[in-house]
């Protein structure tokens, strides 16, 4: 990842897709992006970030080629994106990769499942834990009304996350 520079998000509207691409901007990347919908809060995030994006999906926006694309779930083939990062074998990641790879290693995974509740435990964790001044990083599927985003990067030990949709990764 070292040589990384340019991230291009291909569905970047999505819940942990948008807070993927800030975490990625305050980590030193170049993020982009893509999506059909981008509607608030993702949108206002994104713009709050500076990151760039577009509204549709089209293989122009690969267009200077990025040095890495993360795929979003909901991402499937027939994607003129996807088909484009496919035919001209850019690398890419899924979002569950991306974290492993970049901001996970080193860290004391805590990661909240289960059917409901998952958002508003994962915030109140990282609540808790930024109370008793651990510094937390986490990632939350909603905006944390305390912290006004859904993720943050404390540089402590523990990294809690909200486990979804873990089976629908490209």
């Amino acid at each position: 990842m070292k040589e990384t520079k340019h991230v291009h998000v291909i569905g970047i509207g999505g819940s942990a897709m948008a807070p993927l691409a800030g975490m990625l901007r305050e980590h030193g990347f170049r993020v982009t992006g893509s999506d059909s919908g981008v509607y608030p809060p993702a949108s206002t995030l994104l713009e709050n970030l500076g990151i760039s994006f577009y509204h549709s999906f089209d293989a122009a926006h690969l267009e200077p080629a990025p040095d890495l694309a993360v795929i979003g779930n909901v991402i499937a083939r027939g994607n003129p994106e996807l088909e484009e990062v496919l035919d001209r074998r850019i690398p890419y990641r899924s979002l569950p990769e991306m974290l492993e790879e970049v901001f996970l290693p080193g860290k004391h995974s805590i990661v909240v499942s289960g059917t409901h509740g998952k958002t508003t435990t994962t915030a109140m964790l990282a609540w808790i834990f930024q109370a008793a001044g651990k510094r937390p990083n986490f990632l939350v599927g909603g905006v944390a009304e305390n912290f006004g985003k859904s993720y943050g990067l404390g540089g402590g030990e523990e990294f809690i996350l909200e486990g979804d949709e873990y089976e629908t990764a490209f």
